[in-house]
């Protein structure tokens, strides 16, 4: 008999209340609450963690050392669990040589049209990949662009050799390699850089090696090279590891250009010489995916049928999930969290494993509220195909597809932990809880918005599909950026505003720390007024108050665990026995301040602490952490276990009392509950209030709608996109005919 069931007894990891659960297989089940709920203590920490493990088991001691770790789950039981596959937000990284259409296994085919079909023929499918030395530009090795010297840097066009005109480290005037150049008698050493001929200037830059006369030695024959081959030869292309004070050296002299040999299309000529249909393999892989499939439709011939279909159904799957806009070429490092996880999942559609438990975490971040039902029908064709899918979210128009959902709250932190809510979408919209309360509610458009006649200006920039636009940001008013996924609102806004404008301060949701031993008491700086306090109640030294210090335990030098190397079997992680996992010296437990020892205040949460304490500074930093919604955490929770989302409110919060700066977020909402949305915008209205710029890019309809100033990128994504559509107020936005957005205001 099949079991319709994963069944979870017993649930106990982080803020979990020993919560039991059952999730439908082969049905789409949603998770919602409040950031900080538990949502993903459930999802990622229990179920995902649990099948993790138990399927490193079926491996080898051996193979297991080259895995990733699992630890038990704080679970009493899981029953019925099947292979959990995750798609996590994590952007795809990838080295130089990763692009969209390698990481999607659409490049191989494409080289196999090519092998068999391009004229002139030149060989197996191999020699057509820009990471095959058959097929790669030798110059730049198939990465199609060069490190390089930056002569902007390294020449002083000013001034003349004999004044120092060669400003690298080892070329000042009279040493040996200076002498290399100056006293050849090819120049004037006198002459002023900016006065060369093309000649003389191309001589002594770009001179390729040569045979001549020493200049240095009589009698002796050298070599004479130009300063960036020089430079090449010395720092970039010299085998072993350069010490890092010589790297630093350099470094700023080194620059990134396109290669000169293949123009930055990473094939060697003689794979650019075959084609197909007029156009070689670089041609297709940099057209847009959309163009690209028009182009392989109306490849008719019967035999490479197949190939062709294999290939159209892939770029069909890339553009279903709202991907139309990129190109196969395109570095996936390049790629935007939201894009990175849709083309995880275009990878995942292709498989025909079946049975699977498929795991996203708020898969509709970067989709403009336009694109959502692309990603809802995805999500539906996986479970078709007779799969589980689980989704942790905050968007109710994904949450409307659900055939289960489970709400965890009611708050977060110690305040969460519990289920709230299990059943259907309808059921959910009467129920009292904070989801089923706000997931009918939309905010009214902002009708008083603040005004601005100064803007900060940006030159004009045609970079990624930009359409040589320039862009004009209000000062000390609230202006959103808006557009569908691939517009180039984060190119105008994280790449050419952010380089003219170095002081602007990017909010993101990188990692805060990647430092097991930080925390919220040490990220804002009231750890040190702490251990001030007990020290001084208790007339000790302050360090005592420090795990990092002479507080800490010594059995487990304050790590509150010990490792135990196993050589070729898992190192285990055990409780230090000496301090219970408290981290500090028993000892040091005995001092008290206010009645409660350091690792109680540790264990308090930021709302806890506001009150314990009576100092103004710890209280107004406190403060901050609360007003941006992480009153939950504790002051010794690690940061290396906060959401990309909680991350991004932690450094808001270390902003608040700042005055005129210029601050640019990337999707604050992401991570955020529908009824927390307000509390953001009451931050953000703080920071404008204080006399600071603030700059959104954003999809949330609720955050647009209360803006003071809305910038419209469009019309499409891609080569239909960077231009600027609309600048003004929310109001008028609903009269721009031409805007995406403006219809779903």
């Amino acid at each position: 008999m099949e079991h319709a069931y994963i069944e979870i007894v017993g649930a106990r990891a982080n803020n979990l209340k020993n919560i039991s659960l059952k999730i439908p297989k082969k049905k789409i089940t949603i998770f919602t609450g409040v950031s900080g709920s538990g949502k993903s203590s459930i999802v990622f920490d229990t179920i995902a963690q649990e099948s993790g493990r138990q399927l490193n088991e079926t491996f080898s001691k051996f193979i297991q050392g080259f895995m990733p770790k699992y630890s038990h789950a704080e679970v009493d039981t899981i029953e019925n669990l099947s292979l959990a596959i995750i798609v996590a937000q994590k952007r795809i990284g990838g080295n130089s040589r990763s692009t969209l259409g390698t990481i999607t296994d659409i490049n191989p085919i494409i080289r196999l049209l090519f092998s068999r079909n391009g004229q002139p023929h030149i060989g197996p499918s191999h020699y057509f990949s820009f990471n095959d030395p058959n097929g790669m530009c030798k110059t730049c090795e198939g990465i199609g662009r060069m490190v390089t010297l930056d002569l902007n840097k390294a020449l002083d066009h000013e001034k003349s050799l004999n004044e120092g005109a060669i400003l690298l480290p080892g070329f000042s005037v009279g040493t040996w390699q200076w002498k290399m150049y100056a006293a050849t008698g090819y120049f004037d050493g006198d002459k002023k850089i900016k006065a060369y001929s093309k000649e003389e200037y191309d001589k002594l830059v770009y001179c390729k090696p040569e045979k001549v006369k020493s200049a240095i030695v009589e009698g002796m024959n050298s070599t004479y090279e130009g300063l960036v081959e020089r430079f090449i030869r010395q720092n970039i292309k010299t085998e072993g590891e350069k010490s890092e004070a010589s790297k630093k050296k350099i470094a700023p002299f080194v620059t990134e250009k396109q290669c000169n040999d293949c123009c930055g299309k990473r094939y060697n000529e003689t794979v650019l010489s075959s084609k197909i249909m007029g156009y070689s393999i670089a041609d297709l892989t940099s057209m847009q995916v959309d163009s690209l499939l028009e182009l392989v439709g109306k490849i008719k011939d019967q035999n490479l049928k197949p190939i062709v279909d294999n290939l159209s159904e892939r770029l069909n799957d890339l553009i279903h999930i709202g991907l139309d806009y990129v190109s196969l070429d395109r570095e996936t490092s390049t790629l935007s969290g939201g894009e990175s996880q849709r083309v995880k999942m275009v990878k995942h559609l292709t498989s025909s494993l079946t049975d699977v438990v498929y795991i996203f975490d708020e898969p509709s971040i970067g989709l403009h509220p336009r694109d959502v039902h692309r990603l809802n029908e995805l999500l539906c064709k996986l479970r078709d195909k007779g799969n589980t899918v689980i989704v942790v979210e905050h968007d109710p128009d994904v949450i409307k597809i659900a055939d289960h959902i489970v709400d965890v709250g009611p708050k977060a932190g110690t305040d969460g932990g519990r289920i709230m809510f299990e059943g259907s979408y309808n059921d959910l919209l009467n129920t009292k809880t904070l989801t089923g309360e706000y997931i009918g509610r939309s905010l009214p458009i902002k009708s008083k918005t603040r005004t601005s006649n100064d803007f900060f200006e940006t030159q004009k920039s045609s970079l990624h599909n930009l359409k040589n636009v320039s862009l004009r940001i209000p000062k000390g008013i609230f202006t959103v950026v808006t557009g569908v996924a691939g517009s180039g609102k984060s190119s105008l806004v994280n790449s050419v505003f952010a380089k003219e404008y170095k002081d602007a301060i990017i909010i993101d949701q990188s990692a805060v720390s990647a430092n097991l031993r930080s925390n919220p008491a040490t990220f804002t700086g009231i750890m040190d007024e702490i251990r001030k306090l007990f020290a001084g109640e208790n007339k000790v030294s302050a360090g005592l108050f420090s795990y990092n210090s002479e507080g800490a335990c010594e059995a487990c030098k304050g790590r509150g665990y010990i490792e135990t190397d196993l050589s070729f079997m898992d190192s285990v992680e055990t409780v230090c026995e000496e301090c219970s996992g408290k981290r500090f010296k028993v000892e040091v437990l005995e001092y008290k301040f206010n009645g409660k020892s350091i690792v109680d205040v540790l264990a308090m949460t930021v709302a806890e602490a506001v009150d314990f304490f009576t100092q103004k500074e710890i209280i107004k930093k406190l403060t901050h952490i609360v007003d941006v919604g992480l009153y939950y955490m504790t002051l010794g929770q690690p940061l290396d276990t906060l959401s990309g989302g909680e991350c991004q409110r932690l450094k808001l919060a270390k902003e608040l009392s700042k005055k005129g700066n210029i601050y640019i977020m990337d999707e604050p909402t992401t991570g955020l509950h529908m009824s927390d949305i307000t509390s953001i915008l009451t931050i953000i209205n703080h920071l404008v209030d204080k006399g600071n710029t603030v700059i959104v890019i954003e999809h949330n309809l609720d955050v647009i709608r209360n803006a003071d100033w809305i910038i419209d990128v469009g019309v499409e994504g891609g080569s239909r996109g960077g231009q600027i559509l609309f600048e003004g107020t929310p109001y008028h936005l609903r009269d721009c005919k031409e805007s995406i957005t403006a219809k779903y205001l």
